[in-house]
Parts: structure tokens; sequence; C-alpha cells
């Protein structure tokens, strides 16, 4: 299949915009002392990314995304230290930041249909890089066109031991979080430019 460049099309790309964006983990206590635990809201501070498209309906739209673990932050009330330990946990122990500062996802494939004027429903395949494990990955996205600006929201689900993460556990397993972690998203990417090539 060729793509917008080879057919002569405009390639219109467009960039995240981390300041105007929201991206979040949930994770949910389990254990024999779940009910007195915290079933974590996790915000991912630093990221960045950017997706190209043709200029009409998404056409071999692609997408590039990057995370920088080190800036995740637990959002929930609780006491400064118990946040604080968890904070510690979460980087040396779990996710191991020193050794895998980044997680980035790569898309292979975008299918979009168009649901309505400016509004669209995605969905993404393509390669999960996180904490040094590769898997494939898929979600759907929906997508609202603002002019020269995209709004962009989905959620999807993964299995930290599917990366080769140990799960958060504190008094000696009685209360620990669950295996799978819900991430949700509401980006603006913003267009940055159009290049024309000749036919």
């Amino acid at each position: 299949m060729q793509t917008t460049a080879q057919r002569g099309l405009a390639t219109v790309k467009y960039r995240i915009d981390p300041s105007a964006s929201r991206f979040t983990v949930q994770a949910f206590a389990t254990g024999l002392l779940s009910s007195f635990g915290h079933n974590p809201t996790i915000a991912i501070r630093d990221f960045e990314g950017e997706a190209q498209s043709g200029p009409e309906n998404f056409e071999n739209a692609s997408l590039r995304f990057t995370v920088r673990t080190t800036s995740m932050e637990v959002m929930d009330e609780m006491k400064k230290d118990d946040r604080l330990r968890l904070e510690e946990e979460m980087y040396d122990k779990v996710l191991d930041v020193k050794q895998y500062p980044t997680a980035a996802f790569t898309s292979e494939q975008i299918t979009v249909q168009k649901l309505g004027n400016d509004f669209f429903q995605a969905h993404v395949s393509g390669e999960l890089s996180f904490h040094g494990v590769r898997h494939n990955h898929s979600f759907d996205a929906r997508i609202t066109r603002m002019g020269t600006i995209l709004r962009i929201s989905g959620e999807f689900s993964l299995r930290q031991s599917d990366y080769g993460i140990k799960p958060f556990k504190a008094a000696a397993g009685a209360l620990r979080l669950k295996d799978e972690v819900k991430f949700s998203c509401e980006l603006v990417a913003r267009q940055q430019e159009e290049a024309k090539t000749g036919a």
C-alpha cells in the first residue's frame, strides 16, 4: 500500500501538547487488607508524541508516543509519608526507572471510521516497549477534529506481569495491587506542518 507521500498527497503532522493533556494509570488493591488500602490513581506528567496522516479522513495514519517513567506521581489524598513510600517503591522496585527510564509505543496499523462531522473512532495496533519487554498492543480511541487541533481520548488495560513487572505489595503481601492496571488518556494534539511532494 502506498503512503500519502508516495501518492503525492499532503501529510499532516500533529504534536501532542502535554500541558493540555491528561494521562493516568489506575491501580487496584487486593489482599486481606485491601478494604483499608487505596486504589491509587497515578498521573504521568512527562510524555511526548506525534501523529501524522493524510489530510481528509486520517488515511495511512501513524502514531509514536514516549513516556518517561520517572514522571509518575500518585494523585490520591493520603498521608505524605504513605505517598512518598508508595512512589519510592514504584520507582525503585516496581518500574526500576534507573534501568528503564522510558516506555514507548509505535503504531503499525491504524484503522479509522468516521462517525460524524469531525468525529472519528480509531483502532490502533502497534508495539509497546515497557520495562525492557516488547509486546504487540492495541487499543481504541475517539478523535474529535477541531480545526488544527485533535482531541484524542481512550483507555486500555495491561497486565504488569506481561512486562516482567512485579506489582506493589506491603504487609507481607496482605495488601497488594492487582496485576492488571488501567490507563486513561485525554490528549490534545496540535497540527505542526503540511508537507507536499511532487506527483
